[in-house]
């Protein structure tokens, strides 16, 4: 089915641009990954979307569930080619982590996740003035998952051994991207949110940071109020997004429209073997996150 027979047939509306809808709003906030950038380069066509929408008046803030912190997305972002032009600020789940782990100063962590995500734990020394204790499983207070060690290669459940000995330990985990899974470029890999649906599901205490939690929308919202100098009506704000069960289950959660961008991270089971939109697939993401979009489009132009 076209996306505009889908559209039709689901009774929400898809649009060919950001231009058809922006009047709307007086600020965006944009999901980074699958919308913006795919982790290998920015979308032009995005960037220049929230760019003009800016240059109308309009705020953007990007909100993430990467597991960095903030200035450190900003710093990728940027270096994938992202006009500073086209967003005011960003919020990251890493950031929301990163204060978590400043407020247990003293406590010892077990780091499950890449190496590349080393940066979160430098900048919590940082702000501490002094070092974090990193440690292995058996003397930890508790855990940090980024990620998969090497998500090219693994999957979530050759974990669970790993994952039954910290929840035999009785470990809180406090999962700083919450997202399942990720596009990197054609690719998709599991990302922290995958490891801690399975530890919750033995039983282990996992602390969310990010989409589809609340606290990202009220950072992101405190950062609008900033940019904006005073509080801007949840009627006024659009969330764009690519992710069911962040991106739109997060937006409803927090009383926000979301224009659901679909050739994203749920792109192959939208389009079983590369063909048309599946309009019954997509209408089983939005039953099982909860919410419906405002709008439809393929990707973010304007």
């Amino acid at each position: 089915m076209t996306p505009q027979g889908a559209a039709d047939a689901l009774g929400i509306p898809f649009i060919e641009g950001l231009r058809e809808i922006a009047d709307r709003y007086e600020a965006i906030l944009c999901d980074g990954w699958g919308v913006l950038i795919d982790g290998k380069r920015h979308f032009p066509g995005a960037a220049d979307a929230l760019r003009r929408f800016r240059d109308k008046g309009g705020a953007v803030v990007v909100i993430t569930n990467a597991s960095r912190p903030d200035d450190e997305v900003r710093r990728q972002l940027l270096k994938l080619g992202a006009p500073q032009e086209s967003f005011d600020d960003l919020v990251s789940a890493g950031e929301l982590a990163l204060r978590e782990i400043i407020a247990r100063k003293g406590q010892k962590i077990y780091h499950l996740g890449p190496a590349f995500d080393e940066g979160l734990f430098r900048e919590a020394a940082r702000r501490l003035g002094a070092p974090v204790e990193r440690v292995d499983p058996e003397a930890a207070d508790y855990v940090v998952c980024t990620g998969l060690d090497n998500e090219k290669k693994e999957k979530p459940s050759d974990y669970d051994a790993r994952l039954a000995a910290l929840k035999d330990r009785g470990l809180t985990m406090l999962c700083a991207n919450p997202d399942i899974l990720v596009g990197v470029g054609d690719d998709i890999y599991y990302c922290a949110g995958a490891l801690a649906e399975r530890y919750a599901a033995m039983g282990g205490k996992v602390v969310t940071f990010g989409k589809p939690q609340p606290p990202i929308y009220d950072a992101a919202l405190e950062r609008l109020e900033r940019i904006r100098g005073g509080k801007i009506e949840k009627s006024r704000i659009l969330a764009i997004g690519d992710g069911a069960f962040t991106d739109l289950a997060g937006a409803g959660r927090a009383g926000l429209d979301l224009l659901f961008i679909l050739h994203g991270v749920h792109r192959d089971e939208l389009h079983p073997a590369g063909g048309d939109l599946d309009a019954t697939a997509l209408a089983r993401l939005f039953e099982l996150a909860g919410a419906r979009p405002k709008a439809l489009a393929p990707e973010l132009f304007w």
